[in-house]
């Protein structure tokens, strides 16, 4: 059974399917994309249906990764079959852990630049929606500098479960 990730922030259309394509590509640069599936999704079902956001995907481009998204909601209910549920900013955290059905399930529940131990202070990913290129590069430099952290956290586990 693979280890399931989902990355989440408000509306799912910037910030996760940003951490979800870097992620993802780290997955697969890594050996794992056999062993870890990975996601995202929004607080919110503004932009369900949706793909992500002009500036997220040429952003992704410009770097390497791929941009394709159609966004969603995340639901309680997905908690029973995710191993780990990345929150993109503290109000996600906040959101998914009185979301969560059980005590097990909000302990699931992470910020991403907790993973980054260059990261001091606010642990926040700016949403950079209302901005412009700058605040999007911005977030892509934050997610990149937390997924090396994140990997191998996910890879302990994979590799514990493995063994």
């Amino acid at each position: 059974m693979p280890y399931r990730v989902c990355f989440v922030c408000t509306g799912n259309i910037c910030r996760s399917p940003m951490a979800e394509s870097v992620f993802h590509a780290r997955v697969a640069a890594a050996g794992l994309d056999e062993l870890v599936e990975v996601d995202s999704a929004g607080t919110g079902g503004w932009h369900e249906g949706d793909g992500a956001d002009p500036r997220t995907v040429a952003v992704l481009k410009e770097h390497g990764y791929a941009g394709e998204h159609t966004a969603r909601r995340f639901q309680a209910s997905w908690f029973s079959h995710l191993d780990l549920v990345i929150a993109l900013d503290t109000g996600h955290l906040k959101a998914l852990r009185r979301l969560a059905p059980t005590e097990q399930d909000a302990a699931k529940v992470r910020l991403l630049r907790s993973y980054d131990p260059a990261a001091h202070g606010d642990l926040d990913v700016p949403d950079p929606y209302y901005g412009g290129m700058d605040g999007f590069e911005e977030c892509l430099e934050m997610v990149e500098a937390a997924s090396t952290g994140l990997l191998a956290a996910v890879r302990v586990q994979v590799e514990g479960e493995a063994a």
